[in-house]
């Protein structure tokens, strides 16, 4: 799994057009302040990994506590490798990890999968404001 995690001031996604015929048809636009955002990419060799969720978690927690942040928002993001798991498991391991945050007290959303979104999006400066994981 790649992620791109970002601490932001603000981030707001409005649904633009749908990529996978399966997704929901009722996509919602959302916003946030003072939260991370998670771009995620699932691919092939995840589906192995045991741990995965485990460790998507723990990174993401990890960034929340650099400013005490308690807001997460994931966000599929298929363009970070040439390898793709199959979506199910995509949204499978999104749910897992946004139950397990939720779990110990993050508010977490998801932007609508199998959807592109245009963003608005306010990074912080600092350097922890902008990670790269391969998980």
């Amino acid at each position: 799994m790649k992620c791109l995690l970002y601490l932001v001031h603000e981030f707001a996604w409005q649904p633009f057009q749908q990529t996978w015929p399966d997704s929901p048809i009722a996509a919602t636009s959302g916003a946030v302040d003072e939260a991370v955002v998670v771009f995620l990419h699932a691919e092939e060799e995840d589906i192995d990994k045991p741990k995965l969720v485990t460790k998507l978690v723990k990174q993401i927690k990890w960034l929340a506590g650099k400013r005490d942040l308690k807001t997460v928002v994931l966000h599929s993001f298929a363009h970070l490798s040439a390898s793709n798991a199959p979506p199910e498991f995509t949204i499978a391991t999104m749910n897992a990890a946004a139950e397990r945050l939720q779990s110990v007290g993050y508010q977490v959303q998801q932007t609508p999968f199998g959807y592109t979104c245009a963003w608005q999006i306010s990074v912080v400066g600092e350097t922890l404001g902008k990670v790269f994981k391969s998980i």
